[in-house]
């Protein structure tokens, strides 16, 4: 049986603020305005998670900032 772990990450606004802030508060959105500089960014972000042997699971923006959902295979446990 395959285990994992989880880990949660936040991420303040001011890091991400126009990922953060695209959609408007009637639900309208537009990806022309995540600057090039936002999207490298996030790429680094999920790289340097990649690196340590994590998956990204999900990640939800929100008006203070980005939770990013990770998990990793964890080692069989001998019993």
């Amino acid at each position: 049986m395959d285990l994992f772990e989880y880990r949660v990450t936040r991420h303040p606004a001011d890091t991400f603020r126009e990922m953060v802030y695209f959609c408007s508060r009637e639900g309208n959105c537009d990806l022309e305005v995540v600057t090039s500089d936002q999207v490298k960014k996030m790429e680094t972000l999920l790289n340097e998670g990649g690196k340590q042997g994590w998956e990204l699971v999900q990640a939800t923006f929100g008006k203070d900032g980005v939770l990013v959902f990770w998990k990793r295979q964890m080692e069989a446990r001998t019993q």
